[in-house]
């Protein structure tokens, strides 16, 4: 089969792909030049379950604006599916198919292998939430799966990019957004604190929460404060407590590059942000990538892109990844809201005389009059403002006290303009826009139109004495075209129509959804012709065109059917003399003492194996992040006929290749029955199932799976591994990971809630965090086992020698309870369930 084209080598610039949470945000994408929108149909299956999403009749005319514009639409099902889920989500697929969608955002491998087993022709995207990092990653996609494009994850560098664009896949990258301090797909923070599972679309970003860094005493260290590039001495922080918060990506600078580098999609992220962020943000983009496609640009242009951006939510910004970074410049440790733009200062302040103002009486509540403050407030600005503009107005000294306003009118860059206030304000408070007017305008003019941008048309028009007048329509970028034909043309019996004439009806497209570009009249001299006549064969070949450009999605159907691991085989009860005790350690010394106390099945990292002489028979547990750079420290792990606990497909891929015997780790999630069997045929000799999995689901999941099952037990969960370095808020980074004090101290996070959650970073720089509560589900190994779990595990990452022994002994001591028919112990005091008993949102 011919390989498809990417949007890149057939445009010669990336596709600019918009966020749409809702119609009004779809609209204000499509007026600003996004050549695709993605978007979630329904609120059940898509990775932002909180935005308004679309239902089946406001997607249909949806999808039918944005192709009529030239413009596709990607449906969003980048979530993890349980088994009984499967069915509903590939109706949705099959329904959404039909509405118009040209392609769907896939996370879930079992979701994956039924679309492509089942439709073939559905364009397929892997999603970031997948984690993949690298060249051999994506070649797996390619291969194996037959996918249509991966996108990438955005800790990559733009010299990664280039090397996994060789692999001849589209390359979907991150340009404009919000960043997750935690790798996409490997995150369990939210779920592990709350239940709301980031894998199933309902993030509750404690990322953005404050926390303190506390040492093994509970002692709160010192964060010293941060300079923020870009901001002024007088506004830089004095420390800041959000150490998990990056700021917002920005690549607007660097699309030459993203382009050199091969990148084929260039996402903006924000289906949860109004439409007056996605105009902003689409619009800025649009104009720095048609300024690379035409081969001009100026100061001027720059300019106006960054302010506004600048004047549309945003963290602060950084592009620290696309070098290779991920320094505290991509930090906003002071705050996690929005920063705007810095237009100015306060020069001076007045109090005025309170006001009585009314308040209450409606519904027949009762009216109170109540004493409101005000003062007026004199700003001297270094940027304009424009009347209506949203101003945040907060002081240095404590940033905590601030106030918002509106701008007046509008003003100009050195002008002092007057704010009215509910409090005087200190001189020298900083004064920046949060919300441009202007661009609340731009959204709202759009937000109900059926037609927000037109296609631009080449017109030819044949006016032939005696021969019917036509009018044919193609599109400028060839994509259809379109002839209609109507009364034959007759000498003229008054004044004689003029090639102006015609250009001028003709070109009156309206209420069409095409826009006349270039012109091409044939017009026989002395012809006469009815003006209404014209506009009838006009709006023929506009409908006519309409249809043309719609044809490939008319009547448009998928198959029905039950998938084929719909109902999957069941296997016979398990024997509980063949499960296994399991742990994963950090040291030797920890491995002689788990094998001692009854494992029969140790793991330990590639990087840990590579320090002190270990036990013979310790398996390697790869890492849940494969970056090109990993490969030389990885790879030398996986041999031919043993066994390996890969965290990546890109190691399952690489384990495949040499014959190894891949158990997936759980951060490879596995949610149902088709993935099981999917990933099982795509070499995976074991899985450990994911923490985020009910009792009920592990245990139906282990009664129909062809390979050994696994469940950790006991131990700490990780909920978050980050390319940055926690540690490097204490402001003491030596950028030598491997000689760095910090790293040996058992430093923790201390969230609102006053819960210690343990960090550790390893040699390559890299930061885990863990759960604050301890995972104890020995209690549930009788059931467990009986549903044919074959492998229970101790995480004891974070234990010495004698915790380990401690904890494999209560996991062995409550496997012989189930084989002796016995009930184990009861769950340790201050321990969690996880969610065997409390299902993820």
């Amino acid at each position: 089969m011919a390989r498809r084209t990417t949007f890149l080598e057939g445009h010669g610039v990336p596709e600019l792909l918009a966020p749409a949470g809702g119609p009004a945000a779809f609209n204000a994408a499509l007026a600003a030049g996004a050549d695709a929108i993605y978007c979630g149909l329904g609120s059940d299956f898509n990775a932002r379950r909180g935005a308004g999403n679309f239902d089946d009749e406001s997607f249909s005319a949806a999808c039918r604006r944005a192709h009529l514009a030239g413009s596709r639409v990607y449906v969003t099902v980048n979530v993890a599916v349980s088994s009984e889920e499967l069915p509903r989500v590939l109706e949705l697929v099959r329904r959404a198919w039909g509405l118009g969608a040209d392609a769907f955002i896939i996370q879930d491998w079992g979701l994956m292998a039924e679309i492509r087993r089942r439709w073939p022709e559905v364009e397929t995207h892997v999603s970031t939430q997948a984690n993949v990092h690298d060249a051999r990653g994506v070649a797996w996609c390619r291969d194996v799966w037959g996918v249509d494009r991966v996108t990438l994850s955005r800790e990559l560098s733009l010299a990664e990019i280039s090397r996994i664009a060789e692999e001849g896949v589209e390359l979907e990258c991150f340009g404009h957004g919000a960043l997750c301090f935690c790798y996409s797909g490997v995150c369990l923070m939210s779920s592990m604190r709350g239940g709301r599972s980031a894998n199933r679309g309902l993030c509750a970003q404690p990322c953005r929460l404050p926390y303190d860094l506390v040492d093994e005493k509970g002692e709160v260290l010192e964060i010293p404060g941060v300079a923020t590039q870009g901001i002024p001495e007088t506004s830089r922080g004095v420390g800041g407590t959000r150490l998990l918060c990056p700021k917002d990506y920005r690549t607007v600078d660097r699309v030459r590059e993203m382009r050199d580098a091969g990148v084929g999609s260039l996402k903006v992220e924000g289906r949860m942000k109004a439409p007056d962020y996605v105009f902003s943000v689409v619009a800025a983009y649009r104009g720095a990538l048609d300024a690379l496609r035409d081969g001009r640009d100026d100061d001027a242009a720059r300019a106006a892109r960054d302010r506004r951006l600048r004047r549309a939510f945003n963290r602060d910004f950084t592009e620290s990844y696309l070098w290779g970074g991920s320094d505290n410049d991509m930090m906003s440790y002071e705050r996690s809201n929005n920063r705007g733009e810095l237009v100015g200062r306060v020069v001076g302040s007045r109090a005025l005389e309170d006001a009585l103002v009314r308040r209450g009486g409606g519904n027949g509540g009762r009216e109170r009059m109540r004493r409101v403050t005000r003062a007026d407030v004199e700003v001297l600005l270094d940027e304009p403002v424009g009347a209506g503009d949203l101003l945040e107005i907060r002081p240095v000294d404590d940033p905590s006290q601030f106030l918002t306003a509106h701008a007046a009118a509008d003003a100009a860059a050195g002008e002092t303009i007057t704010c009215r206030t509910a409090r005087p304000m200190e001189a020298g408070s900083l004064v920046r826009v949060i919300r441009s007017q202007a661009a609340l305008d731009e959204a709202e003019r759009v937000a109900e139109k059926d037609v927000v941008r037109r296609r631009p048309v080449h017109v030819r028009v044949t006016a032939r004495l005696g021969e019917p007048f036509a009018v044919e329509l193609e599109c400028a970028d060839g994509a259809a075209v379109a002839r209609a034909e109507g009364f034959v043309v007759e000498a003229a019996r008054t004044r004689p129509v003029a090639e102006a004439d015609l250009v001028e009806h003709v070109g009156r497209m309206g209420q069409s959804a095409f826009e006349p570009v270039g012109w091409d009249v044939s017009l026989d001299a002395g012809c006469g012709m009815p003006f209404s006549a014209v506009h009838k064969v006009r709006a023929e070949a506009c409908r006519l065109l309409e249809e043309a450009l719609l044809a490939p999605y008319a009547d448009r159907a998928l198959s029905a059917g039950e998938p084929d691991h719909a109902h999957p085989s069941v296997f016979p009860p398990n024997d509980p003399q063949n499960t296994q005790v399991c742990v994963v350690v950090t040291t030797p010394e920890c491995a002689e003492a788990a094998l001692a106390a009854g494992a029969t099945r140790v793991y330990a990292s590639a990087d840990d194996l590579a320090r002190g002489s270990w036990p013979d028979g310790v398996i390697p547990w790869l890492d849940e992040v494969c970056r090109e750079a990993d490969h030389a420290r990885l790879d030398p792990w996986v041999h031919t006929g043993e066994p390996v606990a890969v965290g990546n497909v890109s190691e399952l891929a690489l384990a495949a290749e040499r014959g190894a015997l891949p158990e997936l780790r759980s951060c490879i999630p596995v949610h149902n029955a088709s993935a099981l069997a999917a990933l099982a045929a795509a070499g995976a000799a074991g899985v450990w199932l994911s923490p985020e999995l009910t009792l009920e689901e592990v245990c139906a999941l282990a009664r129909t799976s062809p390979v050994p099952v696994g469940l950790s037990v006991l131990g700490r969960e990780r909920v978050m591994t980050s390319e940055h370095c926690v540690l490097q808020a204490l402001g003491r980074c030596r950028h030598d990971c491997a000689r760095c004090p910090e790293r040996a101290r058992a430093l923790s996070l201390r969230d609102i809630d006053g819960n210690l959650l343990p960090v550790r970073t390893d040699v390559n720089g890299r930061s885990r965090i863990w759960c604050a509560q301890p995972l104890d589900a020995t209690p549930q190994v009788p059931e467990l086992v009986a549903a044919g779990v074959t492998r229970l595990l101790v995480d004891g990452q974070l234990m010495g020698a004698d915790e380990v022994s401690a904890a494999v002994a209560r996991v062995a001591a409550a496997l012989g309870a189930a084989r002796d028919g016995r009930r184990p112990a009861p769950r340790m005091k201050g321990a969690t369930s996880g969610h065997l008993f409390s299902p993820i949102g």
